[in-house]
């Protein structure tokens, strides 16, 4: 049986590929599997310092592989609350709790919940012949995978509400405009460009780099204060990795530092 997600570790960098690409690597339950299992190996595995998330194919992700919820076949009503506590929800927060930095690219279309797994990764790259589409609204659904939060936060609610109640693409240069994502590049040099930055990020001071995202991320919901305090608590930690003490001696020796994520 071809594999679902297909995972390869180089340079610190734990690189996925979303492997249905018949299907427009649409979701099953093989793949969400999959895509959890590889995440959690990123969590586990201290030679993972870095992610990069990508599909196989001409497409990122089309979102739920609808082909086994035909409804014309009867039967009871699927329990899409439970689809998304099962298998989407688990992988999200592994997204948003992974102290590593996470990059995606989008190689194609991105659609449904793909497109909301695309927009929950840290740094997101697209092809610019990509488009993100909030596909819900076509067959009757909200947004899901974390989207209406997303999409809110990053864009507002004017734009956020019109892109779910009409489920009209955005392009991706629209997206780097906007800000829902980092950049557009041209098709041929998106994986180039993409694995350079993660391998950069893998690098790096990781530590640090998870910290600075666990900041940024409660930022939407703290207060000031709780910010403050926030950033308080991740400077002591950062404060007493090696990671630290490694780059102040690079500066004061005025050579290139050698990160360990410690």
């Amino acid at each position: 049986m071809t594999e679902t997600v297909l995972e390869a570790l180089a340079d610190g960098v734990l690189t996925l590929t979303l492997n249905r690409p018949d299907k427009l690597n649409s979701f099953n339950t093989d793949m969400h599997l999959a895509l959890r299992a590889g995440l959690q190996r990123a969590h586990d595995d201290a030679k993972v310092r870095a992610v990069l998330l990508t599909g196989a194919g001409r497409g990122f992700c089309a979102g739920q592989d609808l082909g086994d919820r035909d409804p014309r076949k009867g039967g009871e009503a699927v329990d899409l609350g439970h689809t998304l506590e099962t298998y989407y929800n688990p992988s999200l927060r592994l997204i948003r709790a992974l102290e590593k930095p996470v990059v995606c690219a989008v190689n194609g279309v991105a659609a449904g919940a793909g497109a909301n797994i695309a927009i929950a990764c840290d740094i997101v790259l697209a092809a610019k012949s990509a488009k993100f589409v909030q596909a819900f609204s076509k067959i009757g659904l909200v947004p899901d995978a974390g989207g209406s939060w997303l999409l809110t936060r990053i864009l507002g609610e004017p734009r956020a509400k019109a892109l779910a109640l009409t489920a009209e693409p955005l392009s991706a240069e629209k997206a780097a405009e906007w800000g829902l994502i980092w950049k557009a590049v041209e098709d041929e040099r998106l994986m180039d460009e993409a694995m350079a930055m993660a391998k950069s990020l893998a690098a790096g001071p990781t530590v640090g780099l998870g910290l600075t995202k666990r900041l940024i991320q409660h930022a939407a919901t703290n207060g000031f204060d709780a910010q403050l305090d926030l950033e308080r608590d991740c400077q002591r930690q950062a404060g007493r990795s090696a990671d630290y003490a490694e780059g102040v001696a690079a500066f004061l020796e005025k050579r290139k530092p050698h990160f360990k994520g410690r």
